[in-house]
């Protein structure tokens, strides 16, 4: 088991993603690590600050494999520095003429935050598949349901009726402006880092731009144009991004936790047969998808929070903001890919109950009109007056509308009866129809893959 809850082999499948554990196991951040000085290596021969020979050894041996990563360990524990003990575990198994040309003239922050940037390119096309790939599943379940009349809610009580349609196009949309956020941030945030001491390149002279611009094409990185090593905004914006995502999707889970309770029973998560809802009470069929993406956008605020907080860095380096990203900003990418895996299952085998969704308007179409029968009497008496009136009558205990109208001549018992049974739902059809016009064209003219 793992020192986090969140690694362990019981539990680890719900804070994240193999796809993902893939990309921040250690092994894979080390030798995403070495393959990065590895890069640096290379075109720092290209320039002629090493040899081409020596680039080609670190080539040749920088692998993680070949590391005694416990003395790697020991070592980074010992000289208290995030890369030496890396650095030392690779000049042991260098052979002596390449040794004194890996690492040159970079920092540790010039591997993490390279890192950083490839992380994002790896991470960013998971999300940009599955927020397709949910957004594809919400347009259909907001075609289908375009004209599925259920009852609106607003405060967690009843308000006015609206389609399950409408409701399935608010979430898609949702995810279609994430989509538009990951497309417009991918050129600020999958970029390199190499900035020396300071950030000013003085160890490479007049090679300094160069050679970065270099570096960052060879990993196929955007080059940042200047060094970011205090400059967090694209860890921080990312993060956000991700953690937007989050809530979304903690927002889908929601109305499924609320509908699905026993006595409302219009929503249903899948049923699944080797589920155990509750070792005591057999009856229960609990909610536990729709409330977990609710517990990981939680977590994922909490990451992302301190992302943000790693904004507000000093001076050309500042450790405290920085290291503080190492934890926060894997997190946030690992419960981002379980929420979308998560909310595509939810999606998938959702039980949408029209049938209950019809009995709740049936049995409060009288409180469920209550906006018709304004508008029309408002046409009459005019607005402000018929809001006073029907919140006169209705405060009084069981006031019916079908008879306290007419007595106060305001409308007919027919009329009144006629508005209540008639929702007016025609601009939510025609706003799902929209909803799905726009994702069509939008999904038509982007790629499939996040280039």
């Amino acid at each position: 088991m793992g020192t986090r809850l969140s690694s362990s082999r019981l539990y680890r499948h719900l804070w994240g993603t193999p796809e993902l554990a893939g990309v921040f196991d250690e092994r894979a951040m080390l030798q995403s690590w070495l393959s990065i000085l590895v890069v640096l290596a290379k075109v720092q021969a290209e320039v002629g600050i090493v040899p081409a020979s020596a680039a080609a050894q670190i080539a040749a041996e920088a692998r993680v494999d070949a590391l005694d990563l416990d003395f790697v360990a020991e070592q980074t524990a010992e000289t208290s520095h995030s890369a030496l003990g890396l650095i030392k575990g690779l000049l042991a198994v260098l052979p002596a003429e390449a040794r004194e040309h890996i690492y040159v003239g970079a920092t540790v922050q010039d591997v993490t935050d390279t890192w950083f940037g490839l992380v994002m390119r790896e991470v960013g096309a998971v999300v940009w598949r599955d927020l397709r790939a949910l957004e594809a599943r919400l347009v259909g379940l907001a075609a289908r349901h375009r004209d599925t009349v259920m009852a609106g809610r607003t405060h967690g009580q009843l308000g006015a009726p609206v389609t399950f349609g409408f409701k399935a196009a608010s979430w898609a949309d949702e995810a279609r402006r994430h989509i538009e956020r990951l497309r417009a941030g991918r050129a600020r945030w999958v970029v390199g880092q190499l900035g020396g001491a300071v950030g000013g390149l003085g160890y490479f002279g007049a090679h300094g731009p160069r050679l970065r611009a270099r570096f960052c094409a060879e990993l196929g990185l955007a080059d940042p144009g200047i060094s970011w090593l205090t400059a967090r905004d694209r860890i921080a914006e990312f993060g956000t991004v991700l953690a937007m995502v989050c809530g979304t999707l903690a927002r889908i889970g929601g109305e499924v936790y609320e509908l699905a309770r026993l006595e409302i029973g219009e929503l249903a998560e899948p049923a699944s047969p080797e589920g155990v809802s509750s070792i005591t009470m057999p009856h229960k069929r609990n909610p536990e998808r729709s409330e977990h993406l609710d517990t990981l956008a939680r977590l994922a605020r909490s990451s992302a929070g301190v992302l943000l907080e790693g904004m507000v860095a000093a001076h050309e380096r500042d450790g405290r903001a920085w290291k503080a990203e190492w934890i926060a900003f894997p997190e946030v990418c690992q419960l981002t890919g379980a929420s979308l895996s998560l909310a595509l299952e939810l999606l998938d085998g959702l039980e949408v109950r029209g049938e209950a969704m019809a009995a709740t308007v049936r049995r409060y179409q009288r409180e469920l009109g209550s906006e018709r029968v304004l508008a029309e009497l408002a046409g009459r008496l005019g607005k402000h007056r018929a809001q006073q009136l029907l919140h006169e009558v209705l405060r009084r205990d069981g006031a019916d509308l079908v008879t306290a109208l007419p007595a106060l001549g305001v409308a007919t018992a027919e009329e009144v009866s006629c508005w209540q049974r008639s929702p007016s739902v025609d601009a939510v059809a025609e706003m799902v129809d929209e909803v799905c016009r726009r994702a069509a064209e939008a999904r038509a003219a982007e790629p499939e893959h996040w280039t």
